[in-house]
């Protein structure tokens, strides 16, 4: 099951502030970017785009056994 946590910003809050664990999301994506067929949008449908990306964590937790 997949729990999503939105991190909102405090209204008293000036300038640049680290948002706390903001960078997993930023870090997960730049691990898809890696990959050609998800860094551009190639796909028309939804599902095939979902398939990518699954395909695209497999190969990052098969890297990682690897290692």
């Amino acid at each position: 099951m997949l729990r999503l946590e939105i991190v909102k910003r405090g209204d008293d809050l000036k300038g640049f502030v680290v948002l706390p664990r903001r960078w997993v999301v930023e870090r997960t994506f730049s691990w898809f970017g890696r990959n050609r067929r998800i860094a551009k949008d190639y796909e028309n449908l939804g599902l095939t785009l979902a398939a990518f990306v699954t395909l695209a964590c497999i190969q990052i937790a098969v890297r990682r056994l690897a290692r």
